[in-house]
């Protein structure tokens, strides 16, 4: 089974919800909360991260991915699935940084001891420093430099832009909803009102659950 979305978005640009709207859709969506479920993943994506990608292994049971850490391979990923459509969650880059900032990069900053107390999350927020945060990462290792880290965010933008075919391509904010996703898609538009997921609250607490 091939991926049919491609998700370029990098995260806190509104994927959880997009993810709880493509299922909705019938799309099993990736996302870095699939993560969690899979620990056996975080191997393959360090594996993808050394060049070394099993996407097969990885995307077995999802027809879409989103956020990271697929966002980082979203033109391999392309190039793998030529027939896929992309998605590009975009955000004003300084709301953006300001909500990855208090979310999931405090999360990867909490010490490993209290981290080891939560299961796979110590594993997995170490692959995340390395693949996102780390000197070999997305931001190396400079993602508290505001400015440097939002020209890393529109800086990926403008590549997906150029990258790919503005016909299989679909800019997207959050707040649009169902209309352009499901135009985009050929789907009707559902019933359902369109998902949105509170996951900066849901973050807080959890990190405060950790830290304390």
């Amino acid at each position: 089974m091939g991926l049919d979305i491609i998700g370029a978005g990098f995260g806190r640009t509104g994927t959880k919800s997009l993810q709880d709207a493509l299922g909705i859709l019938g799309y099993p969506t990736y996302h870095m909360v699939e993560v969690m479920k899979h620990p056996d993943h975080i191997q393959l994506w360090l594996d993808a991260h050394a060049g070394k990608p099993d996407w097969d292994a990885i995307f077995s049971g999802y027809t879409a991915t989103l956020d990271w850490p697929g966002c980082d391979y979203a033109l391999d990923l392309l190039k793998a699935n030529p027939d896929a459509k992309v998605i590009l969650n975009v955000r004003d880059a300084d709301k953006w940084w300001e909500s990855v900032n208090a979310t999931i990069y405090k999360m990867s900053q909490i010490s490993d001891e209290k981290l080891a107390k939560y299961g796979p999350l110590l594993p997995m927020q170490s692959m995340i420093r390395k693949t996102v945060w780390g000197n070999e990462g997305s931001f190396k290792g400079r993602f508290p430099d505001r400015e440097f880290a939002k020209k890393v965010f529109t800086d990926h933008i403008e590549t997906i832009k150029r990258s790919v075919p503005a016909d299989n391509l679909l800019v997207f904010e959050i707040s649009q909803g169902w209309e352009p996703i499901c135009r985009f898609l050929g789907k009707p538009v559902p019933q359902e009102t369109f998902p949105h997921t509170n996951e900066t609250k849901s973050m807080a607490g959890l990190i405060e659950a950790i830290e304390n």
